[in-house]
């Protein structure tokens, strides 16, 4: 497999954009479902068609639990202006991390995944976080907010990363998104998570903007082009493609840290979603592996592949 590197500046970065907004809260009562519906496309013509409809069984218990959400914590008037006043993300992740709500949503969304068909390691890993303490899956939220699976318990990690992304939804829903603050590259300014992806838009008011996705919190905010999102550098911004690709996701490389990052654009295939086009655009990993660059962001379902 070869790529197709593109080291001019994005073309698309020229024209219609408009004056976007700088964040776009999830909307939990559809987020799950429109992302699974998207994953159920993707699969029916991709060779991870069986992992991809998987992920989407998953993300259909994860619409499910979220239907008949757990009310999340009002949020803090004070608590958001001491994050405001230093450029901190609105949602403080230790204290949503100890909250006593946190816990069902992962037992509801672990007895819902139980009835998805799933291979045995699946499925052994399922039981083994259905069966954790609240200590041991305590150390997992942290390390999920690392943004680094380990490499012998990656689906139990996965697991645990789904229930927090259903938790942070609703959390993140509840904010006002005026109150949002640009914090450090690459962190979102609502949670703090890593972004999974980032993605040039077609909404109206916000065509041909980018936008990076929260991997945590599903939140997105506004992010220009030709920058990258790990370290902000505008210098050595390069874009690779599989060749032959239909140029709905590439790479975006860095050379100033030596990182890259998928950057999906929703104007060649309108049903685009961060986290469903990005695992379902394997061979883009596959291809920046013989190349100098580390993945940056945080993209647990791709974890191991």
């Amino acid at each position: 497999m070869t790529g197709k590197p593109d080291l001019a500046p994005d073309p698309t970065a020229i024209g219609a954009v408009s004056s976007p907004p700088f964040v776009r809260l999830p909307d939990p009562s559809t987020l799950f479902s429109a992302r699974a519906a998207r994953l159920r496309q993707l699969a029916e013509l991709s060779p991870l068609k069986p992992y991809l409809t998987f992920v989407a069984a998953l993300t259909e218990a994860q619409a499910l639990v979220q239907a008949d959400p757990v009310p999340a914590h009002r949020p803090d008037p004070d608590a958001i202006g001491r994050a405001q006043e230093f450029g901190m993300p609105l949602i403080d992740r230790a204290r949503a991390a100890d909250d006593d709500r946190l816990g069902p949503v992962f037992d509801r969304l672990f007895a819902e995944a139980a009835g998805v068909e799933m291979p045995e390691n699946a499925a052994a890993a399922l039981a083994k976080v259905a069966n954790a303490s609240r200590q041991q899956r305590r150390a997992m939220v942290d390390t999920v907010f690392a943004g680094r699976l380990p490499d012998d318990a990656i689906a139990e990690h996965i697991y645990v990363w789904s229930g927090l992304q259903v938790y942070f939804a609703g959390l993140a829903s509840a904010l006002d998104p005026k109150a949002a603050r640009p914090v450090a590259d690459g962190l979102c300014p609502i949670c703090g998570g890593l972004p999974a992806s980032s993605m040039v838009v077609g909404w109206a008011g916000a065509h041909g903007a980018r936008f990076c996705a929260c991997s945590l919190c599903n939140s997105m905010w506004h992010y220009v082009r030709i920058k990258c999102t790990c370290c902000g550098s505008t210098k050595g911004i390069g874009y690779k493609q599989v060749d032959g690709g239909d140029g709905v996701v590439k790479a975006e490389t860095c050379d100033e840290c030596q990182s890259w990052t998928k950057i999906i654009y929703q104007q060649s295939s309108s049903g685009a979603e961060p986290i469903a086009d990005d695992v379902g655009s394997l061979g883009i990993d596959l291809l920046m592996r013989s190349e100098p660059y580390r993945r940056g962001g945080f993209s647990p379902l791709l974890a191991g592949l």
